[in-house]
């Protein structure tokens, strides 16, 4: 297998008055350039300085060139079909000497104050880190070096997908951020249902005695309470009249017979109590074995608004009671959900949405799933240490769609940004170029 070596990567300057950042923002709003991150330089055990990160030597792997003297260590990075490590050659009057020759000592300073001291052992003709380097590549960098009884030392910055915005431009670009933590994913279904009445809280009220309705005392849509007289019928028979009383408080909502109109073995109206009502949903096979009894319902309207813009009464929630043992030949499945409906809101045969929780996750570390972002092709964040701010590439697990879990790549309680984030990739993208995997 061929391993493709890189350098460590050089710093991305964010110092530019061009800068896309500014440009997505609006140029009225951010005439000036972001804030600068310091440039990296490497310093010798003697108190030597090298150029510019800019200007950094290379060596003839194509890494990093740290020289002093007439002794000098290329820094490297392998990553292509492996885990990244770190890989550092060494050079004695520009000629490779031997890497067991060679002690020496690495730390990595990350932003967040973590410090990662990393172990060497010699192998083929260099040495190699003893422990995979995680992204993001971007710290500062401590190496120690003896060599023929010799010490050096060397000190530069190795920043990637990192830039620092001051207050001000924090302010106007709109950025928001929030703590990642545990989370309890919530898994749900959509299904689609109508309301209906309950059907044993449906009344018909028919006249005990066959004769002529006289008198009519209601119509659809009318309250009725129990007890409440609803028509007068003269009996056929005794030509007598009598009251015909409702058996139960609810709402007329069908009307059969007229004044006028003979009462035999016909119901004279119906009353339904809609004071609670079925939410008759449609499950489908992919649905029916995620659900069972009691699992939490969240029901929804058309959500129309009222003349002031808010929503009205158009959301209940609830718990499955019941579902069906056969489906239909339509391969559907009723399964039902009893709400209160005090206002009268949910009338029978409106069309609703229904949201059911199907299960949940607990999670050690969890990020909102709108701050996700793609950098270099894998998904990620970008953190937030007082002005600065810095890319997290992240091993993720499920997603409720809400929150999305968080396997590696941030720790938990990091503060990361939630909104804008797209304008901190634009401006670090700029240079991304220079961390090709």
């Amino acid at each position: 297998m061929k391993i493709k070596l890189k350098p460590l990567s050089k710093a991305f300057s964010t110092a530019a008055s061009t800068s896309l950042f500014a440009a997505v923002l609006s140029v009225s709003m951010l005439a000036s350039s972001l804030l600068p991150i310091s440039v990296a330089q490497a310093s010798g055990g003697h108190g030597h300085e090298e150029q510019e990160e800019e200007h950094a030597e290379e060596g003839p792997h194509g890494g990093r060139l740290l020289h002093d003297g007439e002794f000098a260590l290329e820094v490297t990075m392998a990553e292509s079909g492996i885990p990244p490590e770190m890989r550092i050659y060494a050079f004695h009057n520009d000629e490779k000497v031997d890497p067991s020759a060679v002690e020496l000592s690495l730390v990595l300073n990350r932003l967040g104050g973590v410090i990662e001291g990393v172990e060497f052992v010699a192998e083929k003709d260099y040495l190699v880190s003893r422990q995979s380097v995680s992204e993001p590549h971007s710290f500062d960098v401590e190496v120690k070096a003896n060599f023929n009884g010799k010490a050096f030392d060397w000190h530069y910055e190795n920043h990637m997908g990192r830039t620092q915005i001051n207050d001000r431009l924090i302010a106007l670009s709109g950025v928001k951020t929030a703590v990642s933590a545990p989370q309890t994913l919530k898994f749900t279904d959509t299904l689609f249902g109508i309301v209906a009445p309950i059907t044993d809280k449906e009344f018909s009220v028919t006249a005990p005695y066959t004769g002529v309705i006289e008198q009519l005392n209601v119509s659809i849509g009318d309250n009725v309470v129990k007890g409440q007289v609803i028509a007068t019928v003269r009996n056929s028979t005794t030509l007598r009249s009598y009251t015909v009383k409702s058996p139960a408080s609810g709402q007329v909502t069908e009307q059969t017979l007229s004044v006028g109109d003979n009462t035999i073995n016909r119901a004279i109206l119906r009353i339904s109590d809609l004071s609670n009502v079925w939410i008759d949903l449609s499950a489908f096979p992919q649905n029916i074995d995620k659900l069972a009894l009691g699992q939490p319902v969240t029901i929804n309207d058309d959500k129309h608004s009222d003349s002031s813009g808010s929503h009205s009464e158009g959301a209940a929630s609830s718990t499955i009671s019941y579902i069906a043992p056969v489906m239909t030949g339509g391969h559907i499945a009723r399964v039902r959900a009893v709400i209160a409906n005090p206002h009268g809101h949910w009338r029978p045969g409106m069309h609703i949405q229904a949201d059911i929780q199907t299960r949940t996750k607990p999670t050690v570390n969890a990020v909102r799933a709108d701050a996700l972002q793609t950098f270099m092709d894998k998904p990620a964040v970008f953190v937030k240490f007082g002005n600065t701010f810095e890319v997290r590439l992240l091993t993720l697990g499920e997603s409720d769609g809400e929150y999305v879990e968080v396997l590696e790549g941030l720790a938990v309680g990091a503060e990361y940004v939630t909104e804008n984030s797209y304008l901190l990739k634009a401006d670090i993208m700029k240079d991304a170029a220079k961390h090709v995997h």
